[in-house]
């Protein structure tokens, strides 16, 4: 991988060099707002998703890269579909060209 693209912290956003928050970081920060709507702690959501604790919590900090399957699992357990999880909590980035 080329050192330019190799995600960096800084003041707690995981960033590239190129100034772009990680996807990583970005779905952890959606997931942990739509669990707060829910009033649900780290161990709820788990329980629900049938995901261990300390693995939603990595994924909330934007230190795991979860596959498919535990995206749908958490999504489910949030009570969203993955496509409102994306399109309302910002995971994907604005596209910075107007072409």
């Amino acid at each position: 991988m080329p050192v330019d693209l190799l995600p960096t912290k800084i003041d707690d956003t995981h960033v590239n060099t190129n100034s772009e928050q990680d996807i990583k970081y970005r779905f952890g920060k959606a997931m942990r707002r739509r669990r707060r709507e829910l009033d649900l702690s780290q161990e709820e959501l788990a329980e629900r998703s049938e995901l261990h604790r300390t693995y939603i919590s990595s994924i909330e900090r934007g230190q795991r890269n979860p596959s498919l399957e535990n995206i749908e699992k958490i999504a489910k357990a949030l009570r969203i579909s993955i496509s409102e999880l994306f399109e309302k909590y910002s995971i994907e980035e604005e596209n910075k060209t107007d072409e």
